[in-house]
């Protein structure tokens, strides 16, 4: 699985072969003023957009760890931007911070070490992190599929309930 995507690395809204058109749902800058004001502009986004149930909540605790990630690594502020490409949303949060020197940790941390978590609470909540270093900061970017799993799929039957 790519993590990391080179700094000169193809913007994901780019209409690709078979990627179709993309059509913007939602573009916020925040800082940790504006956090959990842009959480729940995200999940109303994100139910209007036709996301439900538990892949829902995943893609907006996902983001919302992201977010969380841009403002206190990545110089206190960032942009979000949601877009739908056929039946995907597509989620890039962008910071500005430059103390991303040396490797992202992408792992998870020893239970003893606090923090560290929040990058690989986005991949395991959506089974799809992509993170691209740019000369002024990082995108993260998730996404979510807006078609229906069958009721027999392991991710209908396997998943533990939310509380």
């Amino acid at each position: 699985m790519n993590y990391l995507g080179p700094p000169d690395a193809r913007d994901s809204r780019d209409p690709s072969p078979g990627g179709g058109e993309t059509t913007p749902l939602l573009s916020e800058s925040f800082t940790a003023q504006t956090v959990t004001a842009l959480r729940h502009l995200l999940t109303a986004r994100v139910a209007a957009a036709g996301l439900t149930g538990d892949v829902a909540e995943d893609l907006v605790l996902a983001v919302h760890e992201l977010v969380t990630n841009a403002v206190l690594h990545g110089g206190g502020r960032g942009r979000l931007d949601l877009f739908r490409r056929a039946d995907l949303l597509v989620c890039e949060v962008t910071d500005h911070g430059h103390e991303h020197g040396g490797d992202l940790p992408v792992n998870l941390p020893a239970t003893n070490t606090p923090g560290g978590r929040g990058l690989w609470l986005a991949h395991h909540l959506t089974g799809a992190l992509t993170l691209t270093r740019r000369p002024d900061g990082l995108t993260a970017t998730v996404t979510a599929s807006l078609r229906d799993e069958p009721s027999g799929s392991p991710e209908a039957t396997d998943r533990p309930p939310h509380p």
